[in-house]
């Protein structure tokens, strides 16, 4: 069996440099006085439905901002950050609106008035907004406003084998990562008005963890009962692609009560399944492929293999302007590269029930000293887990710092080695603190002043006429775009819809090898 080190020499600088990254960034159009906007997507940014940088999440008030594939960390956050400036340029001329910085929700109005993302006629752009109706009958309207960052990540020559080998050790050490970089420890008291929790009160209008990293993450997040019962397999595609088409096709009763169309003949939802569509499950990392058009996921991975994962545990940091740091998407890189060279055993029930204990705790509490968690059926220090991980990383940013130059991947270790010993320092902790210190212990404060000097900064960088008319340009091509789509559909939706949810879509599982 070869060593980390025997596997990261046998990589050539080439397909180390060949490493790519991309950045999807949803946050919420907050008013001055931190209340969701509940307006339109802004015309001026393009159509939601084939903007290829600026879309919506779930809602129409939930800017997406998305990045295209790039090579090193830094050219990921130019373009990430001339997206948010041309975005704030856009909200200024819109009125007095912001991007609240904080993964968790501004003061939100009552569920059924937070406005559903919108998609034109079309029958991909309605099937799109029945998703959303969907997930919102599912789950609520005010868990999809929580925000977060996706990473995108792929390295060339790596098979559908080994990213789910990848995924496997993904999510055995992503407790490092809620440790690391969750930004998210309290949130405003209207969040969880009438649900059970296990918060505490902070002030009258904030509660909070004391030692919590990331609550977006925790129980309180992208959870669910149903989604509990999906016992989905990361040992190869195949298990995967099986699991994942029961719960496309298999009926869950609380969904059938809900029905796909209401009393008056409008869509409640795509489908009674446990999953209506591929995106509705929600897991810290996914195996992705490029679709084409009209093509699901499932069968783009079942034809293709997996092309690169997507990293969705990130939460966006309040104290940088576009919500992560060149600096976090190299420790990540580093990360994902090792997660990739070293052993990947195959996963228990036993091992996926402890890695999920893992992330609820870490989430909760990771910053409570002496905090243990489950590993191989024995309580460990979570602190001495994550020292043996990044020594574990050093020869890996070393690597990485002699292909690319600079120094940028060891550096991203260090820092990384300061937050294990020094939990002050982390976002999680500033959060708190910096509440605590200016703003009489209120979160919404606390994000409002945050969000609006974001604002002041990001208006404040060089945004040349050129760029200006390139965004334009990119947001009335989509607009032409949106249009084509409407002009050429020919069948109804409901025709549309029967077809394009068909099991025969899914695509077929791979021939399995025979037994000898």
């Amino acid at each position: 069996m070869s060593s980390l080190q025997e596997r990261l020499g046998a990589l050539s600088p080439a397909t180390l440099k060949g490493m790519r990254r991309g950045v999807e960034k949803e946050s919420l159009r907050a008013q001055a006085n931190g209340a969701l906007v509940l307006t339109p997507h802004p015309a001026a940014l393009g159509s939601a439905l084939t903007n290829p940088h600026i879309t919506t999440d779930f809602s129409e008030s939930q800017v997406e901002l998305i990045t295209g594939v790039h090579d090193s960390a830094q050219a990921c956050l130019d373009e990430l950050t001339q997206l948010h400036q041309f975005t704030y340029q856009v909200l200024r001329e819109a009125g007095d609106e912001m991007l609240w910085v904080s993964s968790m929700p501004c003061g939100l109005p009552p569920d059924e008035t937070i406005p559903i993302g919108r998609y034109g006629s079309s029958n991909i752009g309605r099937s799109k907004s029945v998703y959303r109706l969907g997930l919102s009958h599912r789950y609520g309207r005010r868990m999809q406003t929580i925000s977060g960052i996706h990473y995108n990540w792929s390295m060339p020559g790596v098979s559908s084998d080994a990213y789910f080998a990848l995924i496997r050790n993904f999510r055995r050490h992503a407790f490092l990562l809620l440790y690391l970089f969750g930004a998210s420890p309290a949130v405003c008291s209207s969040f969880v008005a009438g649900r059970a929790h296990e918060l505490q009160a902070l002030n009258g209008g904030t509660m909070y963890m004391p030692y919590g990293t990331s609550l977006r993450m925790g129980r309180l997040g992208y959870q669910s009962d149903a989604q509990a019962s999906i016992a989905v397999s990361f040992n190869s595609l195949e298990g995967y692609g099986a699991s994942l088409e029961e719960a496309l096709t298999r009926p869950y009763p609380a969904y059938e009560a809900v029905g796909v169309r209401n009393l008056g003949g409008d869509y409640n939802q795509l489908s009674t399944s446990l999953l209506q569509i591929e995106n509705e499950f929600y897991g810290t990392i996914r195996p992705k492929r490029v679709i084409q058009p009209g093509e699901r996921p499932l069968h783009a991975l079942r034809e293709r293999g997996v092309e690169y994962i997507e990293v969705r545990l990130m939460d966006l940091d309040p104290f940088i302007p576009v919500g992560i740091t060149a600096q976090t998407m190299r420790f990540l890189d580093v990360f994902l590269l090792h997660c990739l060279l070293t052993d990947s055993p195959p996963d228990t029930p036993r091992e996926i029930v402890e890695t999920s204990h893992s992330r609820d705790r870490v989430a909760a509490r990771g910053r409570e000293p002496g905090l243990r968690l489950e590993r191989d059926g024995r309580e460990v220090l979570m602190t001495d887990w994550g020292a043996e991980l990044l020594r574990e990383f050093a020869p890996v940013a070393d690597r990485l710092d002699v292909v690319h130059g600079g120094g940028h991947y060891r550096q991203a270790l260090v820092a990384a080695r300061a937050g294990l010993e020094d939990a002050s320092i982390l976002p999680s902790a500033r959060v708190l603190e910096v509440m605590s210190r200016q703003f009489d212990d209120s979160f919404s404060s606390f994000v409002k002043a945050q969000s609006l000097q974001t604002r002041r900064t990001l208006l404040g960088l060089p945004f040349s006429p050129e760029q200006q008319a390139r965004f334009r340009a990119m947001a009335q091509r989509s607009v032409e775009d949106q249009k084509k789509i409407e002009a050429a559909d020919t069948v109804p939706f409901d025709v549309y819809l029967q077809q394009y949810l068909s099991p025969e879509r899914l695509g077929l599982p791979r021939a399995q090898p025979h037994a000898a």
